[in-house]
Protein backbone atom coordinates (compact mmCIF):
# COMPACT_ATOMS: atom_id res chain seq x y z
CA UNK A 1 0.00 0.00 0.00
CA UNK A 2 1.21 3.17 -0.25
CA UNK A 3 0.72 6.51 1.94
CA UNK A 4 -0.23 8.99 -0.79
CA UNK A 5 -3.13 6.70 -1.71
CA UNK A 6 -3.72 5.68 1.40
CA UNK A 7 -4.27 9.80 2.21
CA UNK A 8 -6.26 10.36 -0.90
CA UNK A 9 -8.57 13.30 -0.31
CA UNK A 10 -11.48 11.18 -2.25
CA UNK A 11 -15.18 11.32 -0.82
CA UNK A 12 -17.13 8.55 -1.12
CA UNK A 13 -19.75 9.33 -3.40
CA UNK A 14 -18.52 12.67 -4.78
CA UNK A 15 -16.43 12.71 -8.23
CA UNK A 16 -15.71 16.52 -8.20
CA UNK A 17 -12.69 17.47 -6.95
CA UNK A 18 -13.62 19.29 -3.34
CA UNK A 19 -12.88 22.93 -3.02
CA UNK A 20 -9.78 23.39 -0.84
CA UNK A 21 -10.28 25.26 2.60
CA UNK A 22 -6.98 25.94 4.08
CA UNK A 23 -8.53 26.74 7.03
CA UNK A 24 -10.46 23.53 7.32
CA UNK A 25 -9.27 20.12 5.74
CA UNK A 26 -11.05 17.59 4.34
CA UNK A 27 -10.57 14.91 7.06
CA UNK A 28 -11.31 18.01 9.96
CA UNK A 29 -14.61 18.78 7.63
CA UNK A 30 -15.06 14.87 8.39
CA UNK A 31 -14.81 14.89 11.89
CA UNK A 32 -17.15 18.37 12.15
CA UNK A 33 -20.08 16.24 10.08
CA UNK A 34 -19.70 13.74 12.91
CA UNK A 35 -19.91 15.88 16.04
CA UNK A 36 -23.21 17.41 14.20
CA UNK A 37 -24.72 14.00 13.29
CA UNK A 38 -27.88 12.80 15.25
CA UNK A 39 -26.29 9.04 15.67
CA UNK A 40 -23.29 10.88 17.51
CA UNK A 41 -25.49 12.75 19.66
CA UNK A 42 -26.99 9.79 20.81
CA UNK A 43 -24.10 8.13 22.27
CA UNK A 44 -24.59 10.71 25.10
CA UNK A 45 -27.43 8.14 26.81
CA UNK A 46 -25.84 5.04 25.63
CA UNK A 47 -24.18 2.32 27.61
CA UNK A 48 -20.15 2.10 28.20
CA UNK A 49 -19.88 0.06 31.25
CA UNK A 50 -22.19 1.88 33.83
CA UNK A 51 -25.45 1.84 32.05
CA UNK A 52 -27.82 4.52 33.26
CA UNK A 53 -25.90 5.28 36.03
CA UNK A 54 -26.68 8.51 38.58
CA UNK A 55 -23.35 8.81 39.22
CA UNK A 56 -22.28 12.53 36.63
CA UNK A 57 -18.57 11.47 37.02
CA UNK A 58 -19.13 8.09 35.03
CA UNK A 59 -18.49 7.94 31.03
CA UNK A 60 -21.65 7.51 28.75
CA UNK A 61 -20.84 6.15 25.45
CA UNK A 62 -20.19 9.56 23.97
CA UNK A 63 -17.70 11.21 26.62
CA UNK A 64 -15.46 7.63 25.70
CA UNK A 65 -15.68 8.13 21.76
CA UNK A 66 -14.12 11.60 22.56
CA UNK A 67 -11.49 10.93 24.91
CA UNK A 68 -10.74 8.18 22.50
CA UNK A 69 -10.59 10.55 19.57
CA UNK A 70 -8.32 12.84 21.74
CA UNK A 71 -5.84 9.57 22.25
CA UNK A 72 -5.98 8.75 18.47
CA UNK A 73 -5.54 12.43 17.31
CA UNK A 74 -2.27 12.21 19.51
CA UNK A 75 -1.34 8.76 17.95
CA UNK A 76 -1.84 9.82 14.42
CA UNK A 77 0.60 12.88 14.86
CA UNK A 78 2.96 11.29 16.54
CA UNK A 79 3.62 8.62 13.66
CA UNK A 80 2.58 10.82 11.42
CA UNK A 81 5.31 13.04 11.66
CA UNK A 82 8.23 10.37 11.51
CA UNK A 83 6.09 8.67 8.11
CA UNK A 84 6.25 12.20 6.34
CA UNK A 85 9.94 12.48 6.75
CA UNK A 86 10.20 8.75 5.59
CA UNK A 87 8.50 9.48 2.83
CA UNK A 88 8.74 12.92 2.19
CA UNK A 89 4.85 13.07 1.75
CA UNK A 90 5.21 16.94 2.56
CA UNK A 91 5.93 17.47 -0.82
CA UNK A 92 2.68 16.26 -1.74
CA UNK A 93 0.86 18.48 0.21
CA UNK A 94 0.69 16.19 3.11
CA UNK A 95 1.39 16.72 6.92
CA UNK A 96 1.35 15.12 10.53
CA UNK A 97 -1.71 16.80 10.95
CA UNK A 98 -3.94 14.73 8.50
CA UNK A 99 -3.00 11.63 10.44
CA UNK A 100 -4.32 12.68 13.52
CA UNK A 101 -7.31 14.37 12.15
CA UNK A 102 -7.84 10.81 10.09
CA UNK A 103 -7.52 8.73 13.04
CA UNK A 104 -9.48 11.26 15.26
CA UNK A 105 -12.42 10.98 12.79
CA UNK A 106 -12.59 7.24 12.81
CA UNK A 107 -12.05 7.44 16.67
CA UNK A 108 -15.15 10.00 17.38
CA UNK A 109 -16.92 7.28 15.11
CA UNK A 110 -15.74 3.71 16.23
CA UNK A 111 -19.04 3.34 18.74
CA UNK A 112 -21.20 5.33 16.44
CA UNK A 113 -23.32 1.87 15.31
CA UNK A 114 -23.49 0.32 18.86
CA UNK A 115 -26.96 -0.54 19.77
CA UNK A 116 -28.18 0.21 23.35
CA UNK A 117 -26.73 -1.64 26.02
CA UNK A 118 -23.49 -1.81 24.39
CA UNK A 119 -22.55 -6.01 23.66
CA UNK A 120 -25.38 -7.00 25.68
CA UNK A 121 -27.58 -5.54 22.94
CA UNK A 122 -25.42 -6.77 20.21
CA UNK A 123 -26.19 -10.07 22.10
CA UNK A 124 -29.73 -9.94 22.04
CA UNK A 125 -30.58 -9.00 18.60
CA UNK A 126 -28.32 -12.23 17.64
CA UNK A 127 -29.68 -14.85 19.86
CA UNK A 128 -33.70 -13.34 19.52
CA UNK A 129 -32.99 -13.20 15.52
CA UNK A 130 -31.52 -17.52 15.39
CA UNK A 131 -35.23 -18.23 17.33
CA UNK A 132 -37.28 -15.69 15.23
CA UNK A 133 -35.77 -16.69 12.23
CA UNK A 134 -36.17 -20.79 13.27
CA UNK A 135 -40.05 -20.42 13.19
CA UNK A 136 -40.20 -19.61 9.94
CA UNK A 137 -37.30 -21.33 8.30
CA UNK A 138 -39.33 -24.61 7.48
CA UNK A 139 -43.07 -23.47 6.83
CA UNK A 140 -42.29 -20.39 4.32
CA UNK A 141 -39.53 -20.23 1.39
CA UNK A 142 -36.31 -19.07 2.54
CA UNK A 143 -36.69 -15.59 3.49
CA UNK A 144 -32.69 -14.96 3.89
CA UNK A 145 -30.16 -16.11 1.44
CA UNK A 146 -27.28 -17.72 3.91
CA UNK A 147 -24.66 -14.09 2.94
CA UNK A 148 -27.74 -12.29 4.06
CA UNK A 149 -28.54 -14.94 7.28
CA UNK A 150 -24.82 -14.45 8.86
CA UNK A 151 -25.27 -10.26 8.99
CA UNK A 152 -27.99 -11.32 11.80
CA UNK A 153 -26.63 -14.71 13.07
CA UNK A 154 -23.50 -12.55 13.72
CA UNK A 155 -25.07 -8.94 13.95
CA UNK A 156 -22.47 -6.54 14.60
CA UNK A 157 -22.56 -3.20 15.64
CA UNK A 158 -19.28 -2.17 13.65
CA UNK A 159 -20.95 -2.69 10.72
CA UNK A 160 -24.17 -1.24 10.96
CA UNK A 161 -21.54 2.03 12.17
CA UNK A 162 -20.42 1.84 8.60
CA UNK A 163 -23.95 1.49 7.26
CA UNK A 164 -25.11 4.97 9.43
CA UNK A 165 -21.43 7.00 8.05
CA UNK A 166 -22.41 5.14 4.48
CA UNK A 167 -26.27 5.26 4.07
CA UNK A 168 -28.54 6.37 7.36
CA UNK A 169 -26.99 9.71 8.07
CA UNK A 170 -27.85 11.86 5.11
CA UNK A 171 -30.08 9.42 2.93
CA UNK A 172 -30.53 11.91 0.59
CA UNK A 173 -27.57 10.88 -1.41
CA UNK A 174 -25.18 7.87 -2.38
CA UNK A 175 -22.21 7.68 0.35
CA UNK A 176 -24.79 9.35 3.24
CA UNK A 177 -21.91 11.73 5.07
CA UNK A 178 -19.83 11.68 2.55
CA UNK A 179 -16.81 11.02 4.42
CA UNK A 180 -13.35 10.52 3.26
CA UNK A 181 -12.41 7.27 2.24
CA UNK A 182 -9.62 6.93 4.54
CA UNK A 183 -11.44 8.04 7.21
CA UNK A 184 -13.90 5.49 6.47
CA UNK A 185 -11.36 2.60 5.95
CA UNK A 186 -9.73 3.66 9.25
CA UNK A 187 -13.23 3.20 10.60
CA UNK A 188 -13.72 0.13 9.38
CA UNK A 189 -11.13 -2.59 11.78
CA UNK A 190 -12.81 -5.45 10.35
CA UNK A 191 -12.45 -5.15 6.55
CA UNK A 192 -14.93 -8.35 5.65
CA UNK A 193 -18.23 -9.63 5.12
CA UNK A 194 -20.05 -11.95 7.75
CA UNK A 195 -19.76 -14.77 5.43
CA UNK A 196 -16.55 -16.55 4.43
CA UNK A 197 -16.31 -20.05 4.09
CA UNK A 198 -14.17 -22.14 6.16
CA UNK A 199 -12.42 -23.57 3.11
CA UNK A 200 -11.20 -19.74 2.42
CA UNK A 201 -9.31 -19.32 5.58
CA UNK A 202 -8.14 -22.11 5.69
CA UNK A 203 -6.62 -21.85 2.39
CA UNK A 204 -5.29 -18.45 3.52
CA UNK A 205 -3.18 -19.02 6.38
CA UNK A 206 -1.29 -15.96 6.01
CA UNK A 207 -4.46 -14.14 7.13
CA UNK A 208 -6.33 -16.76 8.74
CA UNK A 209 -5.52 -16.09 12.53
CA UNK A 210 -5.24 -12.14 12.68
CA UNK A 211 -7.14 -9.61 14.76
CA UNK A 212 -9.22 -8.21 11.73
CA UNK A 213 -10.86 -11.22 10.99
CA UNK A 214 -12.56 -11.79 14.35
CA UNK A 215 -15.69 -9.91 13.40
CA UNK A 216 -16.65 -8.35 9.96
CA UNK A 217 -17.25 -4.99 9.20
CA UNK A 218 -19.92 -4.12 6.69
CA UNK A 219 -23.20 -5.75 5.43
CA UNK A 220 -24.34 -7.40 2.42
CA UNK A 221 -26.11 -4.05 1.83
CA UNK A 222 -22.90 -1.93 2.19
CA UNK A 223 -20.64 -4.18 0.45
CA UNK A 224 -20.26 -2.32 -2.59
CA UNK A 225 -19.58 0.97 -0.74
CA UNK A 226 -16.89 -0.60 1.07
CA UNK A 227 -15.54 -1.95 -2.22
CA UNK A 228 -15.34 1.66 -3.23
CA UNK A 229 -13.72 2.46 -0.42
CA UNK A 230 -11.01 -0.14 -0.66
CA UNK A 231 -10.34 0.22 -4.06
CA UNK A 232 -10.23 4.32 -3.82
CA UNK A 233 -6.76 4.12 -0.72
CA UNK A 234 -5.94 0.84 -2.34
CA UNK A 235 -5.92 -1.73 -0.08
CA UNK A 236 -4.65 -4.95 -0.17
CA UNK A 237 -7.63 -7.48 -1.01
CA UNK A 238 -7.05 -11.04 0.66
CA UNK A 239 -9.09 -12.90 -1.55
CA UNK A 240 -11.28 -12.54 -5.10
CA UNK A 241 -14.00 -14.59 -4.42
CA UNK A 242 -15.25 -12.47 -1.10
CA UNK A 243 -15.07 -9.15 0.29
CA UNK A 244 -12.09 -8.98 2.31
CA UNK A 245 -9.11 -6.98 2.23
CA UNK A 246 -6.57 -6.48 4.89
CA UNK A 247 -6.52 -3.38 7.22
CA UNK A 248 -6.06 0.35 6.45
CA UNK A 249 -2.83 1.07 8.38
CA UNK A 250 -4.45 4.11 10.40
CA UNK A 251 -6.94 1.55 11.87
CA UNK A 252 -4.51 -0.04 13.89
CA UNK A 253 -4.00 3.06 15.69
CA UNK A 254 -7.83 3.72 15.78
CA UNK A 255 -8.14 -0.03 17.58
CA UNK A 256 -4.68 0.89 19.87
CA UNK A 257 -6.96 4.16 21.03
CA UNK A 258 -10.07 2.68 21.76
CA UNK A 259 -7.90 -0.28 23.82
CA UNK A 260 -5.95 2.19 25.37
CA UNK A 261 -8.72 4.13 26.93
CA UNK A 262 -11.34 1.64 27.99
CA UNK A 263 -8.39 -0.70 29.70
CA UNK A 264 -7.30 2.48 31.63
CA UNK A 265 -10.53 4.78 32.20
CA UNK A 266 -12.66 0.98 32.84
CA UNK A 267 -10.07 1.30 36.22
CA UNK A 268 -10.77 4.81 37.15
CA UNK A 269 -14.82 4.17 36.65
CA UNK A 270 -14.95 1.02 38.44
CA UNK A 271 -12.63 2.99 41.65
CA UNK A 272 -15.23 5.88 41.43
CA UNK A 273 -18.42 3.36 41.40
CA UNK A 274 -16.48 1.69 44.43
CA UNK A 275 -16.22 -1.38 42.95
CA UNK A 276 -12.53 -1.76 43.15
CA UNK A 277 -10.98 0.06 46.27
CA UNK A 278 -7.80 2.42 45.91
CA UNK A 279 -5.34 0.04 46.76
CA UNK A 280 -6.19 -2.14 43.59
CA UNK A 281 -6.63 0.58 41.57
CA UNK A 282 -3.55 2.71 42.26
CA UNK A 283 -1.52 -1.07 41.54
CA UNK A 284 -3.23 -1.24 38.26
CA UNK A 285 -2.43 2.01 37.02
CA UNK A 286 1.20 2.27 38.91
CA UNK A 287 2.47 -0.53 37.25
CA UNK A 288 1.92 1.25 33.80
CA UNK A 289 2.49 5.15 34.55
CA UNK A 290 5.37 4.52 37.29
CA UNK A 291 5.36 8.59 38.39
CA UNK A 292 5.22 9.88 42.09
CA UNK A 293 2.03 10.10 43.69
CA UNK A 294 2.56 10.60 47.63
CA UNK A 295 1.31 14.53 47.85
CA UNK A 296 -2.13 14.00 46.08
CA UNK A 297 -5.65 12.85 47.91
CA UNK A 298 -6.92 9.18 46.49
CA UNK A 299 -9.19 10.88 43.26
CA UNK A 300 -6.60 13.16 42.09
CA UNK A 301 -3.95 10.49 42.37
CA UNK A 302 -6.50 8.26 40.52
CA UNK A 303 -6.57 11.01 37.52
CA UNK A 304 -2.67 11.53 37.35
CA UNK A 305 -1.90 7.62 37.52
CA UNK A 306 -4.50 7.55 34.57
CA UNK A 307 -2.95 10.47 32.53
CA UNK A 308 0.31 9.28 33.04
CA UNK A 309 -0.58 5.78 31.92
CA UNK A 310 -2.09 7.07 29.14
CA UNK A 311 0.69 9.00 27.86
CA UNK A 312 3.03 5.91 28.32
CA UNK A 313 1.13 3.92 26.46
CA UNK A 314 0.58 6.49 23.54
CA UNK A 315 4.11 6.92 22.90
CA UNK A 316 5.09 3.64 23.08
CA UNK A 317 2.22 2.56 20.84
CA UNK A 318 3.36 4.53 17.95
CA UNK A 319 7.09 3.71 18.18
CA UNK A 320 5.86 0.04 18.03
CA UNK A 321 3.70 1.37 14.92
CA UNK A 322 6.69 2.68 13.19
CA UNK A 323 8.82 -0.24 13.97
CA UNK A 324 6.07 -2.40 11.51
CA UNK A 325 5.16 0.44 9.10
CA UNK A 326 6.39 -1.86 6.64
CA UNK A 327 5.27 -4.86 7.37
CA UNK A 328 1.98 -3.09 7.94
CA UNK A 329 2.19 -1.44 4.50
CA UNK A 330 2.06 -4.79 2.64
CA UNK A 331 -0.88 -6.14 4.61
CA UNK A 332 0.95 -8.78 6.01
CA UNK A 333 0.94 -7.41 10.00
CA UNK A 334 -2.40 -8.57 11.74
CA UNK A 335 -2.07 -8.06 15.39
CA UNK A 336 -3.49 -5.48 17.85
CA UNK A 337 -0.07 -3.17 18.74
CA UNK A 338 -0.77 -3.24 22.21
CA UNK A 339 0.03 -6.87 22.00
CA UNK A 340 3.40 -5.85 21.46
CA UNK A 341 3.62 -3.70 24.74
CA UNK A 342 6.18 -3.96 26.77
CA UNK A 343 3.27 -3.56 29.79
CA UNK A 344 1.29 -6.41 27.60
CA UNK A 345 1.33 -8.86 30.66
CA UNK A 346 0.22 -6.00 32.58
CA UNK A 347 -2.47 -5.50 30.77
CA UNK A 348 -3.78 -8.55 30.26
CA UNK A 349 -4.08 -8.35 34.26
CA UNK A 350 -5.77 -5.09 34.10
CA UNK A 351 -8.32 -7.01 31.75
CA UNK A 352 -9.21 -9.91 33.78
CA UNK A 353 -9.31 -7.60 37.19
CA UNK A 354 -11.97 -5.56 34.92
CA UNK A 355 -13.97 -8.44 34.06
CA UNK A 356 -13.99 -10.35 37.76
CA UNK A 357 -14.49 -6.26 39.66
CA UNK A 358 -16.78 -5.05 37.14
CA UNK A 359 -18.83 -6.55 34.63
CA UNK A 360 -19.16 -9.58 37.39
CA UNK A 361 -20.59 -7.42 39.44
CA UNK A 362 -24.37 -7.57 40.14
CA UNK A 363 -25.40 -4.05 39.07
CA UNK A 364 -23.76 -4.28 35.54
CA UNK A 365 -25.27 -7.97 35.65
CA UNK A 366 -28.39 -6.91 36.02
CA UNK A 367 -28.21 -4.06 33.30
CA UNK A 368 -26.75 -6.75 30.57
CA UNK A 369 -29.97 -8.80 31.64
CA UNK A 370 -32.10 -5.88 31.23
CA UNK A 371 -30.61 -5.40 27.77
CA UNK A 372 -31.27 -8.21 26.70
CA UNK A 373 -35.13 -8.30 27.54
CA UNK A 374 -35.53 -5.38 26.21
CA UNK A 375 -33.82 -5.52 22.57
CA UNK A 376 -34.57 -8.70 22.54
CA UNK A 377 -38.55 -8.19 22.59
CA UNK A 378 -38.02 -5.01 20.37
CA UNK A 379 -36.65 -7.24 18.09
CA UNK A 380 -39.42 -9.49 17.56
CA UNK A 381 -42.08 -7.18 17.93
CA UNK A 382 -41.20 -5.05 15.31
CA UNK A 383 -39.69 -8.42 13.25
CA UNK A 384 -43.00 -10.14 13.29
CA UNK A 385 -44.64 -6.96 12.12
CA UNK A 386 -42.88 -6.35 9.41
CA UNK A 387 -43.78 -10.44 8.13
CA UNK A 388 -47.31 -11.05 9.47
CA UNK A 389 -50.50 -9.28 9.09
CA UNK A 390 -52.08 -9.59 11.97
CA UNK A 391 -54.35 -7.11 14.04
CA UNK A 392 -50.89 -6.30 16.69
CA UNK A 393 -48.83 -6.54 13.93
CA UNK A 394 -50.63 -3.93 12.07
CA UNK A 395 -50.78 -1.82 15.22
CA UNK A 396 -46.81 -2.22 15.80
CA UNK A 397 -46.16 -1.65 12.24
CA UNK A 398 -47.18 2.31 12.94
CA UNK A 399 -45.20 2.90 15.66
CA UNK A 400 -42.29 3.05 13.14
CA UNK A 401 -41.01 6.04 12.37
CA UNK A 402 -41.61 6.79 8.71
CA UNK A 403 -38.10 5.94 7.32
CA UNK A 404 -38.00 3.06 9.33
CA UNK A 405 -41.16 1.38 7.64
CA UNK A 406 -40.77 -1.29 5.64
CA UNK A 407 -41.81 -0.45 1.30
CA UNK A 408 -43.94 -3.41 0.22
CA UNK A 409 -41.16 -3.64 -2.90
CA UNK A 410 -38.39 -4.55 -0.64
CA UNK A 411 -37.13 -7.97 0.27
CA UNK A 412 -37.29 -9.73 3.98
CA UNK A 413 -33.37 -9.01 4.08
CA UNK A 414 -34.19 -5.30 4.15
CA UNK A 415 -36.87 -4.96 6.02
CA UNK A 416 -35.34 -6.59 8.88
CA UNK A 417 -32.16 -4.30 8.12
CA UNK A 418 -34.80 -1.55 8.81
CA UNK A 419 -36.14 -2.80 12.00
CA UNK A 420 -32.21 -3.19 13.51
CA UNK A 421 -31.36 0.65 11.71
CA UNK A 422 -34.34 1.67 14.04
CA UNK A 423 -33.24 -0.08 16.95
CA UNK A 424 -29.64 0.07 17.29
CA UNK A 425 -30.04 3.56 16.57
CA UNK A 426 -32.19 4.11 19.96
CA UNK A 427 -30.80 5.27 23.40
CA UNK A 428 -31.25 3.39 26.08
CA UNK A 429 -33.58 5.33 28.04
CA UNK A 430 -35.77 5.11 24.50
CA UNK A 431 -35.45 1.70 24.49
CA UNK A 432 -36.37 0.91 27.86
CA UNK A 433 -39.71 3.35 27.84
CA UNK A 434 -40.95 1.27 24.47
CA UNK A 435 -40.17 -1.96 25.95
CA UNK A 436 -42.49 -0.70 28.63
CA UNK A 437 -45.07 0.49 26.31
CA UNK A 438 -45.22 -2.61 24.49
CA UNK A 439 -45.22 -4.61 27.99
CA UNK A 440 -47.88 -3.14 29.06
CA UNK A 441 -45.94 -2.24 31.65
CA UNK A 442 -46.24 1.73 30.89
CA UNK A 443 -48.78 3.56 29.16
CA UNK A 444 -47.29 7.29 29.37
Amino acid sequence: MDWKQLLTPKRLGRSETEDIQWNRTCFQKDYDRLVFSSHFRRLKDKTQVFSLSNNDYIRTRLIHSLEVSCVGRSLGRIVGEEIVKRHKLHNYGFSASDFGDIVAAACLAHDIGNPPFGHAGEDAIRIKFDSWYGQYENTVEELLNKSQKNDFDLYEGNAQGFRILTKLEMPYRKGGMQLTCPTLATFTKYPRESHISEDIFENNPDYNSGCSIKKYGFFQAEKELFAEVAETVGLVRRHSDVSWWCRHPLAFLMEAADDICYLIVDIEDAYRMGYIMFDKAEYLLQSIAETEITQLNQPEAIKRLRAKSIDKLVRETAEIFLDHEEEILSGKFDRDLLSLSHDAQHLETTVHAIASHVFQHRDVLSIRIAGYEVLGKLFVEFADAVINSSPKGNLVRQLLPETYRPRAEESTYYKLLRITDYISGMTDSYATSLFQKLSGISLD
